[in-house]
């Protein structure tokens, strides 16, 4: 995978891959993770699109955010690259917290916004949940958090998948420590930030789901689809949280259906 280093009009350094031609689709990648994560999604849709995958602030070489950073801060750093790039309105994809960043994009930004997909999005934790995503924030904060620990609930004990958990954990220690930090302080306090104004989404809308994640759950999937004008939720059999890399044919069928779905206006 050929990455590309830019330096925009404002000084910020991004890093991103750009492949393929056609409509825009950009896409957003979780904490810990990188452009390379999409990698199915990439070949798949690059045949007809043009995928702009970005490295998050602090992620793979692309510039940190200032110190306290958090979720509203980057879905403005995202528009501003969108824009910065000359792109939109585009097709936002994001997982985790990369869908929770194009949540925030189509909520406040939705001139840049053609259609959102969401994939394994957490929506209004539980307090229970929200207490033990805190307390695990507040441990990496203070060097104390084992980054790999999520990957027995992100993939299932299967063979097959052996392979991609070792790839995710090389991702995932191969972070800086400060970025991962900041980049999950931000994804722990930001699951309920704009989860009251899905109705203000108007563009078509996917929600997408394993139905072995845990966290962004089958529940929360629906809840979020149900709640936007034309949303439409998607839930996987047999898969967690990485299923855009366990179940890519799935995932990528999902995709292309809400690329092709028309544009409804209200």
């Amino acid at each position: 995978m050929t990455l590309t280093t830019l330096q925009l009009s404002d000084g910020r350094t991004v890093v991103l891959q750009d492949k393929g031609v056609g409509p825009v689709l950009v896409l957003l990648h979780g904490v810990g993770m990188c452009a390379q994560a999409w990698a199915p999604q990439i070949a798949d849709l690059a045949q007809d699109y043009r995928v702009i995958a970005l490295n998050l602030p602090g992620h793979g070489g692309s510039d940190r955010l200032a110190d306290g950073a958090r979720l509203p801060e980057f879905v403005a750093w995202a528009a501003g690259t969108i824009t910065a790039l000359g792109l939109g309105p585009v097709n936002v994809a994001g997982h985790s917290m990369g869908a929770l960043i194009a949540i925030g994009l189509a909520v406040g930004y939705p001139e840049l916004v053609r259609r959102l997909a969401a994939l394994n999005a957490v929506h209004q934790r539980s307090a229970a949940a929200r207490a033990a995503v805190e307390a695990r924030a507040a441990a990496i904060a203070q060097g104390k958090g084992d980054v790999c620990q999520p990957l027995s609930r992100w993939f299932e004990d299967d063979p097959a998948q052996h392979a991609l958990r070792k790839q995710v954990m090389d991702w995932l220690g191969a972070m800086d420590q400060r970025s991962y930090a900041a980049a999950y302080r931000a994804f722990a306090e930001g699951d309920d930030i704009y989860s009251g104004q899905w109705a203000k989404i108007t563009c078509p809308a996917l929600v997408l789901t394993g139905d072995g994640d845990q966290n962004s759950t089958a529940e929360m999937t629906r809840i979020m689809a149900a709640s936007a004008p034309q949303g439409r939720a998607v839930v996987i059999a047999g898969h967690r949280h990485m299923v855009n890399l366990t179940a890519p044919a799935q995932v990528n069928a999902a995709l292309r259906d809400w690329l092709e779905r028309q544009e409804v206006t209200t």
